[in-house]
């Protein structure tokens, strides 16, 4: 393309009008990018209708060719216009900052978060991981360097003292200067800020740490003689090298949690197909990227396809699983004038929709930023790390400047040197190596306890409001019940038995891919019937199917489908049923009724006793369905549940939990499906079912394998017991470390001499460490 010249142009695809090859000398705009194009013999092109369009690269060919009629109809101009929401960042503890670009939390220093996560990996998690295995590799030798000779390794004589001190300070100095730089960053913002935490103790600990060693080894002259061992003055570069090691595996453990909480969204994304099929107005088909389907497009939706937006029907008949919207099994029948929905999955015939809404006011699109939305509003608990470090952080300091003070009043001399000694030791002490790992090695621990018990633990803050918990929203569909549709009642009323009546619904039903009708052939397989082949078989929309079984005339459906027929008491049998959420359907033979087959989706074995459970700790129980208010009552009479919210969409339910909450409670919500997606993340926890949908597994905090209900039970006694353990862990974390904290500041000095050594720092170390992680190992055997 030698010959040809590209120029900004301020048109746009709109403006691209059909070029003939007559033109070729003439500039030309290229339909895809709205560019200027110079016409050569090389430059691309593409026919399109009798039409021949130039392009200003191939790439914008590819474009076209892919979707020729959006770029020749001008509809790329409708879409060029649409706003474009601009990608935006917020921190995971302080939701009240956003930024438009990434960055750091000027309150915290923590990394920014995309508002919707995309496919990109976590920046953050992954500098950490590279920095948590580099700290890693500096930390081992360092421990046998200067732990070895307790284990029968003496490193340290091996290659003499003074050799051992240079190389520790080579081997930390990478490590505090370069890896714990996030630590000393988010250290400084807590202090500016006047928020002290975990950061600002880490910062303070690991750089007096540090500085100390560095005087200690090329400046050991300025230190008094109490704090010498002949020519020489102990360090701490180990302590402060294992303090960053823990901390960061800390928060790499965090980081892969929290990286979890994206996946609804982009498991919500992955629901609407990526391309349509745009039908033009000459009746050819071909499929377009979605991005480019505009309000007024004409789409085929084929069997078994996802309709990719929301649309209304012209042309054709089907059932569509709108369980996405409702949560509810059963598919509705769709005819020319009804409205599809993005995302729901067609049946087995064949729709020309309309695009009614697409993009971002399609109704998977508002259920994105629902819990997008809700993720982003949810107030973050702020770390028991966190806030014990609030009230240690000012005491530490206090203690620190207390004995600045008093060494330069009543200590010997050099009283300055004892004096700024005294209070860096105070600082070196106080931060525990076990801080960053109290909290997430208890949640580590109870996630495989949970894991064993069939409930998986997604992060800590679940776990933290589970034990708060005082409302339960449950679903209905798949949460209380099994989700699929069962064969429950058959009652004959004319001169044929049960069985028979079962074996001729089968029979019937046996090529409908509806799934009341997948019910009775199942129910008819587990009793061992035998089935006849079907003839003239007509499913009929809204009302049943008819055909001819064993040369008999067979119907099944409601009241229209027996149209013409004496229903007598079959009326009231009906009624009856369907006051117990059952489905009633009428069954004819030859013209006559013969019999009322009943089919429900039944309730969990292990609801009632659940729901008793979660009397007993007090909670109380809402159910939230998309289903009907007779058939909800009806569950809920039968498994006692406080109150009923009947035909919720996922606004609805969302709704709900964001009115409890208003009240002041603290909301669990339990569900299954896309349609409870929203809710799950609005709640204070998200309970999802294991057996339910992907999208609604990535909203919550906690998931129940096998989908039972009864695991909410076992992991609200898990969340109390972790939360308990976590607070033993900080205890254990501080209290060796606190210990420490009199005699670094001198106060045993004047009877017993004794002042902080590497010795006493180490002991506090590893006492804490060990501690640590023994008590959390107790979560493995904890009662559910």
């Amino acid at each position: 393309m030698a010959s040809q010249t590209c120029h900004s142009h301020e048109s746009t695809a709109a403006d691209g009008q059909h070029h003939h090859d007559g033109e070729a000398a003439q500039g030309t705009i290229d339909p895809v990018c709205g560019m200027t194009v110079a016409v050569a013999a090389d430059t691309p092109s593409s026919v399109f209708d009798d039409r021949t369009f130039h392009f200003c690269s191939d790439g914008c060919r590819e474009k076209f060719d892919a979707d020729p009629w959006f770029y020749a109809s001008g509809n790329a101009a409708k879409v060029a216009t649409r706003a474009a929401p601009g990608a935006q960042w917020t921190c995971p503890m302080h939701p009240e900052v956003v930024a438009d670009e990434p960055g750091a939390c000027p309150i915290c220093g923590m990394a920014l978060e995309p508002m919707v996560p995309g496919d990109e990996p976590n920046d953050e998690l992954v500098d950490f991981q590279r920095r948590m295995w580099i700290s890693a590799a500096a930390a081992v030798p360092l421990l046998v360097l200067t732990m070895g000779e307790m284990v029968g390794l003496p490193v340290r004589a091996w290659v003499g003292h003074r050799t051992a001190v240079y190389i520790e300070f080579v081997l930390a100095t990478p490590i505090v200067l370069w890896a714990a730089q996030p630590f000393f960053r988010r250290g400084v913002d807590s202090i500016r800020n006047a928020s002290p935490n975990m950061w600002t103790l880490i910062a303070l600990g690991v750089g007096a740490a540090y500085l100390f060693s560095i005087f200690a080894t090329f400046a050991p002259g300025l230190f008094p003689e109490a704090y010498r061992t002949g020519e020489t003055v102990g360090t701490y570069f180990e302590a402060a090298v294992v303090i960053v090691t823990l901390v960061f595996v800390g928060q790499v453990l965090e980081l892969r949690a929290r990286e979890r909480t994206g996946d609804a969204i982009r498991a919500l994304l992955d629901l609407a197909p990526k391309t349509a099929r745009r039908i033009l107005p000459d009746g050819t088909e071909y499929d377009a990227p979605l991005e480019n389907i505009v309000v007024g497009d004409v789409l085929r939706v084929r069997p078994g396809d996802s309709v990719p937006v929301d649309a209304e029907v012209v042309d054709g008949r089907s059932s569509v699983d709108e369980s996405m919207m409702t949560g509810e099994p059963v598919p509705v029948e769709k005819v020319p004038g009804d409205t599809v929905t993005g995302g729901t999955i067609n049946g087995n015939g064949t729709l020309a929709v309309r695009a009614t809404r697409v993009g971002a006011d399609t109704l998977l699109a508002q259920i994105v930023e629902m819990v997008a939305g809700a993720r982003r509003s949810k107030a973050p608990i702020q770390g028991l790390a966190d806030r014990v470090s609030a009230v240690f952080v000012p005491t530490v300091v206090l203690v620190a400047i207390a004995a600045f003070v008093l060494w330069l009043i009543f200590g010997p001399d050099p009283a300055l040197a004892f004096a700024v000694v005294a209070a860096v030791s105070v600082l070196i002490i106080a931060c525990p190596c076990a801080l960053g790992l109290a909290t997430p090695i208890s949640i580590t621990t109870a996630a495989g306890r949970g894991a064993q018990a069939g409930v998986l633990i997604r992060d800590a803050e679940a776990l933290e409001r589970m034990a708060k918990v005082d409302v339960v929203v449950v679903d209905k569909t798949g949460t209380l019940t099994i989700g699929k549709p069962e064969v429950t009642d058959m009652v004959a009323t004319a001169d044929i038995g049960e069985t028979d009546l079962l074996s001729l619904a089968a029979s019937l039903e046996r090529g409908s891919e509806h799934p009341l009708a997948e019910a009775i052939v199942e129910a008819a397989h587990t009793r061992g019937l035998s089935l006849e082949k079907a003839e003239a078989f007509e499913a009929v929309t809204g009302k049943g199917a008819r055909g001819r079984v064993g040369g008999r005339r067979i119907a099944l459906g409601n009241a229209a489908m027996m149209a013409g027929l004496d229903l007598g008491a079959g009326e009231n049998t009906a009624e009856a049923l369907r006051r117990d959420g059952k489905t009633a359907m009428f069954f004819a033979v030859d013209d006559r009724l013969a019999g009322i087959v009943a089919v429900a989706d039944p309730v969990r074995e292990t609801a009632a006793a659940a729901i008793r459970d979660l009397h007993r700790e007090g909670l109380r129980i809402i159910m939230a369905t998309g289903d009907n208010r007779r058939t909800a009552e009806a569950v809920a009479a039968q498994l006692g549940i406080d109150e009923v919210r009947a035909g919720l969409l996922p606004d609805g339910k969302k709704a709900l939990v964001d009115e409890l909450q208003a009240a002041g409670a603290s909301v669990a919500m339990a569900g299954d499906g896309v349609n409870d997606a929203p809710a799950l993340a609005a709640a204070h926890v998200g309970i999802a079912m294991g057996t339910g949908a992907d999208v609604a597994v990535e909203s919550a905090g906690i998931t129940l394998l096998g989908g039972d209900i009864a695991g909410i039970v076992r992991a609200r006694r898990l969340a109390r017991a972790t939360l308990t353990n976590i607070r033993q862990n900080l205890f254990f974390a501080f209290a060796y470390n606190s210990a420490g904290v009199p005699i670094a500041a001198g106060v045993l000095f004047p009877v017993f001499g004794l002042l902080l050594s590497p010795m006493i720092a180490a002991a506090a170390m590893s006492f804490s460490s060990v501690s640590v992680i023994t008590n959390a190992l107790r979560l493995r055997n904890v009662r559910l």
